[in-house]
Parts: C-alpha cells; sequence; structure tokens
C-alpha cells in the first residue's frame, strides 16, 4: 500500500490516487496478474470495483466497500451522472474545442485493441485545449461513457493520438534527446539513454459523484505525476529556449 494513495475513505468508499503500471483488476488474459482490486482487499476486506483506468494510466479511481454502495454508483456510472475529466499529452496540436462523437468496438484481428466502429457502442468524449507546445499539447479530456481505451482510440481518431502511447500512438516511450537534438546524443554517447517518460500520457485528474449514502455531491483530483510533470516542465524549457 506504500505507493497506492488514497485521496478520500469512509464507510462506503475508498478513492485512490492509482499509479501507473498497476492493473484495475484482475487481467482477462492472466488471472494471476497483480491489480489493484487484490491490493485494497488486503486492507478492506471486500471492495467493489465500480470503474476502471487502464493499467498505465494514473489519478483518480473509486471503489465502493459494500453491495449497496456499488449498486447506486454503478447507476450513476451508467446514467451518465458523474464526471471524469482527464488529461493527457497529445501529438500535435488540436483545435481548442472539439467533440468526438464515434462508437467503438473491439477489433477483431488485434486482441485486446479498440477501434471506431459505426456498429460499436455509442462513445462521447469532449475535449479541451489547455496549453500547446512545440510538438504536443496538453489537453482536458471529458468522457460520457467509459469504454474501454476511448480517449486513446477518440484522440488517434482526430488524428492527435496520445503523446506516447505503444498502441494506437506513434512512440513507446519519449526521451530528452528527442527536445535536444544530435548534439546531445553525441554527448551521450557512452550511455544508454533512459526514457524521461514510459507510458502512455494519460491521468485521470477529476472525479465527480453524488455519494450514495448521502447523496451529497463530492469531487475528488489527484495533481499531474512527476513523469508528466517532468516531460512538461521540459517541452516548456524548450518553448522558452525557442523565443
Amino acid at each position: 500500500m506504500k505507493k497506492v494513495e488514497t485521496i478520500y475513505e469512509d464507510e462506503s468508499i475508498v478513492v485512490i490516487n492509482k499509479p501507473a503500471g498497476v492493473l484495475t483488476v484482475a487481467d482477462r488474459f492472466n488471472i494471476e496478474s497483480v491489480h489493484l482490486q487484490s491490493i485494497l482487499r488486503k486492507k478492506y476486506g471486500e471492495i467493489f470495483t465500480i470503474h476502471r483506468l487502464d493499467r498505465d494510466t494514473s489519478g483518480v479511481i473509486c471503489f465502493a466497500k459494500n453491495a449497496e454502495s456499488h449498486k447506486i454508483l454503478s447507476e450513476q456510472f451508467e446514467g451518465r451522472e458523474v464526471q471524469k475529466i482527464y488529461l493527457a499529452l497529445v501529438d500535435g496540436q488540436p483545435l481548442a474545442h472539439g467533440i468526438i462523437d464515434e462508437p467503438l468496438a473491439e477489433s477483431q484481428s488485434k486482441r485486446g485493441l479498440m477501434k471506431v466502429y459505426k456498429k460499436g457502442k455509442p462513445s462521447l468524449s469532449e475535449y479541451t485545449l489547455v496549453k500547446a507546445f512545440d510538438r504536443c499539447s496538453l489537453v482536458s479530456i471529458r468522457i460520457f461513457t467509459g469504454r474501454m481505451h476511448q480517449i486513446r482510440v477518440h484522440m488517434a481518431h482526430i488524428g492527435h493520438p496520445l503523446f506516447i502511447d505503444s498502441f494506437y500512438g506513434r512512440r513507446e516511450a519519449f526521451f530528452l534527446s528527442e527536445l535536444k537534438g544530435r548534439r546531445y546524443r553525441i554527448g551521450k554517447w557512452t550511455e544508454e539513454e533512459k526514457p524521461l517518460m514510459a507510458r502512455q500520457t494519460l491521468h485521470s485528474h477529476k472525479l465527480k459523484i453524488n455519494h450514495p449514502v448521502t447523496g451529497k455531491s463530492m469531487e475528488f483530483t489527484a495533481p499531474l505525476p512527476k513523469d508528466m510533470s517532468a516531460v512538461i516542465a521540459q517541452l516548456e524549457k524548450l518553448g522558452k529556449n525557442s523565443d
């Protein structure tokens, strides 16, 4: 539990700031895998999953501590009564605002991947440009449906995939040499360069729900993790140097 930060908890719910690299629940292709639900069960006993984040997505996620709270919160998610906002670094510079209303379905040719498909399940995302950099942008994305890989597929569909995304994007990791160029690589030729970030650039920033017992509106946030903050800091530094 050292790496799992608790944002909030009471008798009904527990809200976690999930670290990247941890599954929410067991991998359907590897049921023995370690996951956040199993970690939480060791501390709390029975834990009910309400929604999920991809393994390499960090940030806010909520679990229920009992069946009744799980039922009520699940109905909120299904009824689109919750607010889910993510922060993402995406390739290029998208428009200041956009709505992506494209149905999604699982790929039949590549296991575990999703695609835009006209006969798929309705999927709706809305993004707002937060800050544009030289080669990528920070965007805030609200999803109104919770399809697997929804943000990753939707942003790729409009030509702005996540800045790092081994499935739907153009790179598996980001190296400082990409910004500093050939001179930096020559100076570091005796060392194997380590990536500044090596997971998808997606973070669950904000979750707003109604408490399953009191009905009170509650909003939970998680700041950007160190790896995404480090990439943004370098992008901002590059921008200042080029002014």
